[in-house]
């Protein structure tokens, strides 16, 4: 599978062809222990995009990212910001479940990559959130951490790119390079209401009526 990675795209990829071929995909060991692979959830024609890491326990089972207890506070802070999965889509940087919840490895992504890439392609967002350490530097392109990466926008793949905390880490609690995860990532989605604000095209100023009418 070839796909443009950075935009302009040419066209947009047959995304449902590329998502069946995933479906029934066997290029890495993950293939062997998963229960199904986890595509995608929300709307692939959203202007915003997630990316989180990988599918755990609760993904595997359901086929779905983010349905765990990372998933229900992920929905409760988009709620905050008057956001739900109808509105945006949310994508992992791999389709299967590492065993464990181990971190996924580099061939493994590697191997993943094209779904990802084409998931981009077709989707053309104007807003990406990444959602920890391997979806930052996925889309990034650089070694970075998400500790140093967070608390400012990026310009990438033609979209403007929000680094934040992954959910689940805010869940087991601590702070990362002084920041509180939750609080951060409430700060960072301000942010992604801003930018997705600041997209809408403004409204067409009324032609004044009367104003005028004695020149004719």
């Amino acid at each position: 599978m070839s796909l443009p990675t950075e935009p302009p795209f040419t066209a947009r990829p047959d995304i449902a062809s590329i998502r069946s071929e995933a479906l029934g995909c066997t290029k890495c060991r993950l293939a062997e222990g998963r229960t199904q692979v986890v595509w995608a959830d929300g709307n692939l024609d959203a202007e915003l995009l997630f990316i989180g890491e990988a599918p755990g326990f609760h993904e595997d089972k359901q086929g779905l990212p983010f349905v765990g207890a990372a998933g229900q506070l992920l929905d409760r802070l988009l709620g905050e910001i008057d956001l739900d999965r109808t509105k945006a889509a949310i994508v992992n940087v791999i389709k299967c479940r590492p065993p464990g919840n181990r971190d996924p490895l580099p061939d493994e992504i590697e191997s993943c990559k094209p779904y990802l890439e084409a998931q981009l392609a077709h989707m053309r967002p104007k807003v990406i959130v990444t959602l920890g350490n391997f979806a930052t530097q996925f889309v990034l392109d650089e070694r970075v951490g998400i500790s140093r990466a967070r608390g400012r926008p990026y310009q990438r793949r033609g979209a403007t790119v929000v680094p934040t905390f992954h959910p689940a880490a805010a869940l087991r609690g601590g702070r990362f390079g002084g920041a509180n995860p939750i609080d951060a990532i409430r700060a960072d989605f301000q942010e992604v209401k801003r930018l997705l604000e600041a997209s809408k095209p403004a409204a067409a100023e009324a032609e004044p009526q009367g104003e005028q009418l004695g020149l004719f």
